[in-house]
């Protein structure tokens, strides 16, 4: 019986962990394999990057890179990936091209905006996901600025 509740108690830590593991803190805490802000969108992980040149908008690319959440890639052929780009006022639909293994690839007119704001839709056999991005704001970090 007490192997059964210790054993139990560990199963839920561990599930409570992968949930902890997958926050945005977390998320922004890691280093990015392509230096891009990464979400968690359902069975996927999103790496936004995008160009940080320039105060004034001007037409930019944009790349999203698609793994499962072991960091394996997910073939971009099986998906397809939009995103829209919210700046103030200004509101831009972008459709993005599959662009290898997997990577999608597309360009907008945007300007680096500490308070831009990106929404991407993951389509995968008829589901759809989304991840929402600040990708110029400060990372998010429940440490602060001290030092262990």
């Amino acid at each position: 019986m007490q192997f059964k509740i210790v054993s139990t108690a560990f199963a839920m830590l561990f599930y409570i962990g992968q949930i902890w593991a997958h926050s945005d803190e977390t998320l922004d805490s890691q280093k990015s394999p392509n230096g891009g802000q990464v979400r968690m969108a359902g069975a996927y992980h999103l790496e936004l990057v995008m160009s940080k040149d320039g105060k004034s908008a001007k037409e930019n690319p944009i790349r999203v890179y698609v793994t499962d959440h072991a960091g394996n890639k997910v073939a971009s052929t099986s998906i397809n990936v939009n995103m829209t780009l919210l700046d103030g006022k200004n509101k831009s639909n972008i459709e993005l091209k599959a662009d290898g293994d997997n990577r999608f690839k597309g360009v907008a007119d945007y300007a680096f905006n500490p308070k831009l704001k990106a929404v991407v839709s993951i389509t995968s056999k008829g589901q759809q996901e989304q991840a929402r991005f600040t990708p110029f704001a400060a990372p998010t970090s429940s440490h602060g600025d001290h030092k262990h």
